[in-house]
Formats: C-alpha cells, sequence, structure tokens
C-alpha cells in the first residue's frame, strides 16, 4: 500500500527509471513508485518526462502541481482508472434520485457531526451543542440547508464572528482554500481509480465544475483541514505555513476500530459510498473518528 507523499519544491528534472522517480537536483533521488501515493511538484521550474507521468497514472498516483504563488492549481487524472470503467459509468447513471438523496443526507450528518466533535474536542460545548441541535432536525436531502447553518457558527467559533469565508485576502480563508484543494485531490484520485465520472455529483451541480462528485464526497472531510488551520493559526499564508498543511496526508484517523493514515482512510471511505449509491443502502458508509 502506497503512503509517501513527494513534495517537488526546488529546481530539478524527475524522470522514470526501472520502477523508480529520479529526482535530479542538487543530488539525485530515488523512489519506487509502488511507495508513492501522492506528488506536489511545487515548484514551476520543474521538469518532469511524458514517461514518468504516464507510469505514475499507471501506479495510481495523485500528481498536484502547483503555480507561481505555490498554491494548488491542477491535478493528473486518468481518462481511465479501472478496467471496467465504462461498466461502472452505467452504474453511475443509474444512481437512483432516492439514493443520492439517502447517502447525501448520510454525509451531511457527519460532516455535521464532525464539526461539533472538533469544537466539543477544543472547549466550544455551546456551539458544539448549537449544531447538535441542527443534526437533531436534519432532513433528508438537506432542504433547510442545515449543512451551510452549521457551518457558519463552526467558522465563526473557530476563527471569530467577523470572520467570513468570502474574505479572499484572509490568511486563514488561503490556509482553508490550500488544505482543502489537497483534500479534493485526494478524493478525485479514489473517483478516478474506481472507475467513476467527476463532473456528475449527487449534490453539487455547477456547469463548471469538473469535481462535482469529489466536492460531494469530501464535505465531511473538511474538519480534519479545520483543525490543523485552527492550530496553526496563520498570521500569513507563505511557504513555511504550506509545509505545516501538506502534513495533512499525514494525519491518522480511526476507520473500523483501525488507525489509517487520511490518503488510506479516504480510499476506504470512497469505495463504501459507491457501493451504497449502488446498492440504494446508505449503511454501506463507513465514516472515519478522530
Amino acid at each position: 500500500m502506497s503512503w509517501r507523499t513527494i513534495v517537488i519544491s526546488q529546481r530539478s528534472k524527475l524522470d522514470y527509471s526501472q520502477g523508480y522517480l529520479v529526482c535530479r537536483g542538487e543530488k539525485m533521488q530515488k523512489v519506487h513508485l509502488s511507495e508513492i501515493h501522492t506528488v506536489i511538484v511545487e515548484s514551476t521550474a520543474v521538469s518532469l518526462t511524458a514517461a514518468l507521468l504516464c507510469e505514475l497514472v499507471h501506479h495510481d498516483v495523485k500528481v498536484i502541481f502547483c503555480d507561481e504563488c505555490y498554491n494548488p492549481q491542477s491535478e493528473l487524472v486518468p481518462y481511465a482508472g479501472s478496467f471496467d470503467a465504462a461498466d461502472k459509468l452505467r452504474q453511475q447513471m443509474a444512481w437512483t434520485h432516492e439514493s443520492q438523496e439517502n447517502v447525501w443526507t448520510a454525509i451531511v450528518r457527519n460532516k455535521i457531526a464532525q464539526q461539533a466533535a472538533l469544537l466539543r474536542h477544543l472547549k466550544f460545548e455551546a456551539s458544539a451543542q448549537m449544531l447538535d441541535e441542527y443534526l437533531d432536525g436534519l432532513l433528508p436531502g438537506d432542504p433547510t440547508n442545515r449543512e451551510a447553518m452549521a457551518a457558519r457558527i463552526h467558522f465563526n467559533t473557530l476563527f471569530e464572528k467577523s470572520f467570513s469565508r468570502n474574505q479572499s485576502e484572509s490568511s486563514i480563508n488561503k490556509a482553508l482554500n490550500y488544505g482543502y484543494a489537497i483534500l479534493l485531490s485526494c478524493v478525485n484520485r479514489e473517483i478516478a481509480v474506481n472507475g467513476y465520472i467527476m463532473h456528475l455529483g449527487i449534490h453539487h451541480i455547477g456547469h463548471t465544475n469538473p469535481f462535482n462528485l469529489g466536492c460531494d464526497l469530501m464535505e465531511p472531510w473538511r474538519p480534519v483541514v479545520d483543525s490543523l488551520v485552527y492550530q496553526l493559526a496563520p498570521q500569513k499564508f507563505d511557504t513555511e505555513e504550506k509545509r505545516e498543511l501538506q502534513k495533512l496526508l499525514q494525519v491518522t484517523v480511526t476507520v473500523n476500530g483501525e488507525e489509517r493514515y487520511l490518503p488510506n482512510a479516504i480510499e476506504i471511505y470512497c469505495r463504501n459510498v459507491f457501493r451504497a449509491l449502488t446498492e440504494n443502502d446508505a449503511s454501506c458508509l463507513t465514516f472515519y473518528e478522530r
């Protein structure tokens, strides 16, 4: 099982040789592809060979490219993630409204529960109780938008009442967005590996969003990023803060009583989401604990 996250932050050339990613910079370093889960190309002064990119895709390695400001900008997504991708597409098109609504409701329920658990862990008991009340009033499909109401309380409790997710120049928002981008890439990797189409979400339906399904599935995991940003409390958002948030991929959570690194936990979660959608059985879902 792959576990390494490789961050390329300096001018270098990456190529492939006999099963290894080879990084030629100030010194040469090699990592076997079987050990790599994610490659983050942080510097725009990095060159990669087509042979390496093909092998990374073959090994289901997520590759994230950053822009000149070191923010995640794009990712490498294979056309076919599994041998039965055509069957998976037919399954996805056959997901019923009832199945999608049930899974989305379970996702929202778990997201709010995770937010409440984080607030409770940080001794914000009053806010946690308010989120508990939203959970009690959650209806199928969340027509009253309890998710957004809970998120507002969650963020205002963690980052003060004046905080808004619309503050684009806020260091906290930049940190959150950076962490969410890495998280979304992890989820997108699993969608592609399992042969499903990312454009077709079960709740998100943005016409210009190529990752609607990923945006749906990542929701319960956002509090993991929120917790890291709360601990970091960034007054600025630069290279050092980005390094800290890249540790997101080394976070461990508990799934079915076993401790797992975040990418492996997301792999289990996504696989069960697809099963729940196909079999119209939300009891298949497996959420994490911290």
